[in-house]
């Protein structure tokens, strides 16, 4: 299994924060923080489903306090139950939610490039991650 101290998770980690912060729009919460990934993934599964463990899962987690924490959390809370490329392709699903949080450039608008990125997520459901979350 994967555990905390292994460097390939923490390369994993740092390719998919990367991948979901590239060409990502810049957007502000009333109080003027900057929106992350975080807000985007919520709001795409928040469109989905009534509620996703995962994202409940975070938002108790007191601690947290940014939404790059959030995210990063999120990440590791999808890995350990296996529902990473689950929940981002139900996030992926809709053209106007993607076109409102990312600019052009961003893999997650091209078709093929959507279509390779899960396919290499959904190869990490084989893997067992035995993360502390």
């Amino acid at each position: 299994p994967v555990t905390d101290g292994s460097r390939e998770l923490h390369s994993l980690c740092a390719q998919l924060e990367f991948l979901l912060q590239f060409d990502l729009k810049e957007k502000r919460s009333f109080f003027g923080q900057r929106k992350d990934y975080w807000d985007f993934l919520c709001q795409g599964l928040a469109r989905r489903r009534q509620e996703h463990e995962g994202v409940r899962f975070v938002t108790s987690l007191d601690k947290l306090k940014t939404p790059v924490g959030r995210g990063r959390a999120f990440l590791r809370y999808c890995l350990v139950h296996r529902q990473l490329a689950e929940s981002l392709q139900l996030c992926l699903l809709d053209p106007e939610i993607l076109r409102e949080w990312y600019y052009a450039r961003s893999p997650f608008l091209s078709p093929q490039r959507r279509a390779e990125i899960l396919g290499c997520l959904y190869e990490l459901d084989g893997v067992a991650f035995h993360l502390a979350l």
